[in-house]
């Protein structure tokens, strides 16, 4: 189900911004089954570059014939239309071929983080119910995955090679110098070689796929406690892959080379750099993880055009010595998602490569992307833009969330598109509170503008209530961001016994910057933020932690000063 045509009671219209540059805000967004997106390019693409992995390149027609070989091979294993399959897997050919494959015999797919811990993959395999699991030969994965065998309703694995997909200079040096990365696997009927697979006949029987039928359970972060799934249906994912083309003005069709740094497990990069790329016949260019040196090597090699990246990405090509030894220059198109995009990273990115970096703004439950900048005309700074085609956005009152709020203040951002998801997966009492007569309650305070642009302010969660005053950490993160020597920063509210709670603020420096203290910065503050917005510590740290796609992470400094607080009671 999509939420459509539902009233509410206003004080001021939705969000409805005027004519974008180049983007056709009228026109019925397209909903298609996932995998026709990939047929559909192969049509027009199939002798074009498809997958670059570590310089072994696959067409089009190459992927596409082994999209079919292995979706026949999923339909010998017993998938039928509905079940679900688990992929954990980094962006190698693979995933690419298996993402695909399952959609197109009527399966569902469940992604997994690699690098989660068994407890993590063991508790998303039971409450999706995933009984087939397609993993990769390394002791850093297969080990955590099989280990769910017994305790799980997990019954059999596929594995894939690592070897196969290398180069064949790669692949010898990999063998030779890289065993001791590889697990044994079992030779029985609950491990099946991907390669049995991908030797299947092509599939002729395809079953009859609807627009709303499940394509993707993706998983939330867990951050508020457990994860749950969202429930991404075919029409919600090819919805907003036809959003996000429309909003690439520029883009040229088969010509495109887009650098796949972001996990496809992650649905930033599911829909942006897989799905959208795809539509458009670009080159997908993988990167199993984040290597700066190697990327850099990408980026000049490849000429990449498209960069789908998160602010700390961008952040160290900026401050990397060896970025002037590379020609970024082919760079064009940039989005960047995930976390909100300092204008230095911004502006400092935009002068390296002479590309154009617009913020974009989504979540899990949206498909993800639901705002973003213009390529063309207005890109205003500190805003995640305006809403998608079809996409329709309400700021509500924290206090009477039945109402909107007019233009410049503040209240909760609601949301309600094609790619909004109908629900959580077995969870309707999640499903209830995160849905308000069929508007999408995102968490995220922020306010509109007269000219229909969004700004957040923080996350409702976030914010911390210092004697009886709301503060919100992204103000006092974007006052400490000013100044020329911090690299990344991030805000939480923490214990005071005499205001409730009080701000603390932990702090990276650039590289090679040993002269900057607390006060120093403190100092700085004094005439950019109040008195109560003031962090009572500023804690100075060598690295921050950050999630899988490089975003900040509160959670585990929260969870620090949580044990000092009991620690010390």
């Amino acid at each position: 189900m999509i939420h459509t045509n539902v009233q509410v009671s206003t004080t001021s219209p939705s969000i409805l911004p005027g004519d974008v540059p180049g983007v056709d805000l009228d026109a019925p967004v397209r909903m298609r089954p996932v995998h026709d997106i990939f047929d559909d390019a192969v049509a027009r693409f199939a002798d074009r570059p498809c997958v670059d992995f570590l310089g072994r390149s696959y067409t089009y027609h190459d992927i596409a014939e082994q999209i079919d070989r292995v979706a026949e091979g999923f339909r010998q294993l017993g998938v039928r239309k509905g079940d679900k399959v688990g992929l954990c897997l980094p962006n190698t050919p693979y995933y690419v071929v298996c993402y695909y494959a399952i959609l197109k015999c009527g399966g569902v797919v469940v992604n997994f983080n690699p690098l989660y811990a068994k407890r993590e993959i063991a508790f998303q395999i039971n409450d999706s119910g995933v009984r087939l699991m397609v993993t990769l030969n390394l002791k850093q994965i297969y080990p955590k995955v099989a280990a769910c065998f017994d305790e799980t309703c997990l019954r059999r694995i596929v594995v894939c090679e690592m070897s196969d997909i290398l180069p064949p200079v790669k692949s010898v040096l990999f063998a030779l110098f890289k065993r001791s990365e590889l697990a044994d696997i079992p030779s029985d009927l609950r491990h099946i070689p991907y390669s049995r697979l991908a030797s299947c006949p092509p599939i002729k029987a395809i079953p009859p796929c609807k627009v709303d039928d499940l394509a993707v359970l993706q998983y939330t972060g867990g951050t508020t406690g457990r994860p749950k799934g969202a429930v991404l249906t075919h029409a919600n994912l090819s919805a907003n892959v036809d959003q996000l083309t429309r909003w690439m003005p520029g883009a040229r069709p088969g010509h495109e080379v887009t650098l796949c740094v972001l996990p496809f497990f992650h649905v930033f990069a599911m829909t942006v750099a897989l799905n959208t790329s795809v539509n458009i016949g670009a080159e997908l260019v993988l990167h199993p993880r984040f290597e700066l040196d190697a990327l850099l090597k990408t980026l000049d090699r490849k000429k990449v055009t498209i960069f789908p990246g998160v602010p700390t990405i961008y952040t160290a090509i900026n401050n990397s010595p060896e970025t002037p030894k590379h020609d970024l220059s082919s760079v064009r198109c940039c989005i960047s998602g995930g976390a909100p995009l300092p204008v230095e990273v911004k502006h400092r990115f935009e002068d390296i490569t002479g590309a154009k970096v617009v913020e974009g703004y989504g979540l899990t439950e949206a498909s993800p992307v639901c705002t973003c900048n213009p390529f063309l005309g207005v890109n205003r700074e500190g805003s995640i833009g305006v809403p998608l085609p079809g996409t329709q956005i309400e700021i509500r009152s924290l206090d009477r969330l039945s109402h909107t709020v007019a233009d410049g203040e503040k209240g909760e951002v609601c949301i309600r598109g094609p790619q909004v998801m109908p629900e959580y997966w077995q969870n309707p009492d999640a499903t209830k509170a995160t849905f308000l007569d069929g508007w999408l309650r995102t968490g995220d305070v922020g306010f509109r503008d007269k000219d229909g642009y969004i700004f957040l302010v923080d996350r409702l969660k976030d914010m911390i209530l210092c004697s009886g005053y709301n503060v919100y950490p992204r103000a006092i993160e974007e006052a400490l961001y000013l100044h020329p020597d911090i690299a990344e920063v991030t805000v939480i509210g923490v214990p005071d016994p005499y205001r409730g709670q009080a701000p603390k603020a932990f702090v990276r420096l650039k590289d090679g910057i040993i002269n900057v203290t607390p006060n120093d910065l403190r100092d700085f503050l004094e005439d950019k933020i109040s008195r109560i917005e003031m962090p009572r510590d500023i804690e100075l740290r060598d690295e921050l932690p950050k999630t899988m796609v490089g975003k900040l992470s509160k959670k585990e400094l929260i969870e620090e000063e949580r044990q000092k607080t009991a620690s010390s009671s």
